[in-house]
């Protein structure tokens, strides 16, 4: 399949080699994997604020760069549930917030070939063995958006499970935001502080050596709180693991703001 990568703005910009994992990922599966340079953000911060009418450009931008390219490419993927859960969910509530109904249109066009990571492999590639090798322990948190607007379900799990060396503990509250929430977490600080201190702390209880997640915005929010509490757990993005293998073994450096970055 011919796959075209959304890298998301926070990626990009703050954990580039979740880019390049799931790269990686992709087309060792035999997958080819193009990137329009003319990408820019999905305006998931302005519609998650409710700036709904200042989202509308941006997601214009966002539907003028993927929709001419629908008929030469098989999916979207992002390696964000966020941002592919904005792209999917509210996209067209902008359109129609807009009166512009021929975007709306288009937008419902685009979104429809939109995946999260986790969702392109399980259901459009049919696979949950990826042959990655990562023999550490890890916990899983599964994200707000990922939960709760895309409903991945136990699609990250499934594939986590299937990789080789690896031992999944569960995470007591799983379910519970880590606090971060993009600009939640700047304008009610302290409510964020005290939701990722109940995080880390139930991270720090599982005993694994990393806490895996499909945002890179979350594990740096997590990753971040471990760090200045001393605590041993590190924070890696799914497409991490599932792009390690015996060859090419992940690099603990590549941690999102964990203890090795």
């Amino acid at each position: 399949m011919r796959i075209s990568l959304m890298t998301t703005c926070l990626v990009d910009v703050m954990a580039p080699d979740v880019a390049r994992a799931t790269v990686t990922l992709l087309e060792r599966l035999g997958h080819e994997v193009v990137f329009d340079k003319r990408q820019t953000c999905c305006g998931q911060m302005h519609t998650n604020t409710g700036y709904y009418t200042e989202a509308a450009p941006v997601v214009r931008s966002f539907v003028d760069t993927y929709e001419p390219s629908l008929d030469s490419i098989d999916a979207i993927v992002m390696p964000s549930g966020s941002c592919a859960g904005c792209v999917r969910d509210q996209h067209q509530l902008v359109a129609q917030h807009a009166g512009d109904s021929e975007l709306e249109e288009r937008a419902a066009a685009v979104s429809a070939k939109t995946y999260e990571l986790s969702e392109l492999l399980v259901d459009v590639f049919k696979v949950t063995d990826v042959g990655a090798y990562f023999p550490h322990s890890v916990t899983y948190h599964p994200t707000c958006h990922s939960m709760r607007v895309l409903k991945v379900g136990a699609r990250p799990v499934k594939l986590l499970r299937a990789v080789e060396g690896i031992e999944v503990r569960n995470l007591p509250e799983s379910d519970t935001c880590c606090g971060f929430g993009g600009t939640f977490s700047v304008k009610n600080d302290a409510t964020s502080d005290a939701m990722v201190t109940d995080k880390a702390a139930n991270v720090v209880s599982t005993g694994a050596e990393f806490v895996v997640a499909g945002d890179a915005s979350c594990l740096m929010n997590i990753g971040g709180k471990l760090r200045r509490n001393g605590a041993a757990p590190q924070s890696v993005h799914l497409a991490q693991i599932l792009a390690s293998t015996r060859e090419e073994p992940f690099v603990p450096s590549q941690t999102i703001l964990g203890r090795a970055s």
